[in-house]
């Protein structure tokens, strides 16, 4: 059975570890996360982009396919499904389909306009018992076509947005989606310390996760991010084993052209990433 991400994520920031949330865009995908997060013994939280959610074919098919999963893998560990930088309607959308979770990312509207709608999400999300995420602050890099630089949240308006009883809160802090150019300059931790002293208890999350040093990810933990988002690593991954394969010339072997066969390096290859992840974000055996 889906999870709002509330209880892991409370947990988590009690615990200074963090959950990732791994995006998902195929079947072979969501198997593979789903399926480390229980040989980790560690909680997990699917993300589903709009774009991955139209790619999917909705999101009753991706509530359909992670339920079934869950059922048939044996699952046992929490596992929340969360709409990914949702627009207002799309939360509602992935609210009727059956997610446990959604993120609503008004980050691009005057700070009003984000309010107004948060705030109307978080009594649907309460009524339901479904988590909520919020955005203060773009996320620099490209996300589903739009491109910023990673920008730094002003810690008031966060503070705006967590005292309406959001569940958790991704704030830019120089963070930004996709591979890190040469010269970046590093994540805020300045802006981040800032954050944390105004939100409290409350989660915050980061997204970007991927190519972030180790070190900066466990200071992070450390000032309060409970949720890390991870989606171009596990791209990345999957592509070179499918590359390897392929150039290898193990299509053209026996069976080797068998879409099982084709994607078993790739799945591999991101049960690997997810693992590295899990364990330096401190949640394996938290399930």
């Amino acid at each position: 059975m889906l999870v709002s991400a509330k209880e892991m994520l409370t947990k988590a920031k009690e615990g200074h570890y963090a959950v990732g949330q791994f995006n998902i865009n195929n079947l072979e995908w969501t198997k593979a996360i789903l399926q480390t997060a229980q040989e980790m013994n560690s909680p997990v939280i699917l993300g589903v982009s709009e774009g991955a959610g139209k790619y999917m074919c909705g999101y009753k098919t991706i509530v359909g396919m992670v339920e079934g999963m869950i059922e048939g893998l044996g699952i046992t560990v929490p596992v929340a499904l969360h709409l990914d930088h949702g627009s207002y309607e799309g939360a509602l959308k992935c609210i009727e389909a059956g997610f446990s979770s959604v993120m609503f990312d008004g980050s691009h509207y005057p700070i009003e306009e984000n309010i107004e709608k948060t705030k109307e999400l978080v009594r649907i999300t309460g009524e339901k018992g479904i988590s909520l995420e919020a955005e203060v602050g773009s996320i620099g890099g490209e996300e589903d076509g739009v491109i910023g630089a990673g920008e730094c949240a002003d810690p008031a308006e966060c503070k705006m947005i967590a005292d309406l009883g959001v569940t958790m809160l991704a704030a830019g802090i120089g963070n930004i989606h996709g591979k890190y150019p040469a010269n970046w300059p590093g994540l805020s931790f300045e802006t981040l310390d800032a954050i944390q002293q105004q939100t409290g208890a409350m989660p915050l999350v980061l997204h970007g996760g991927t190519g972030i040093p180790a070190d900066m990810i466990k200071k992070a933990i450390d000032l309060g991010v409970s949720k890390i988002n991870v989606n171009t690593e596990c791209q990345l991954a999957f592509a070179a084993a499918t590359r390897e394969y392929v150039e290898a010339g193990k299509d053209l072997q026996g069976k080797g052209f068998d879409p099982r066969k084709l994607l078993a390096p790739g799945v591999e290859a991101i049960k690997t990433t997810v693992r590295e992840k899990i364990e330096l974000f401190g949640s394996a055996n938290k399930a």
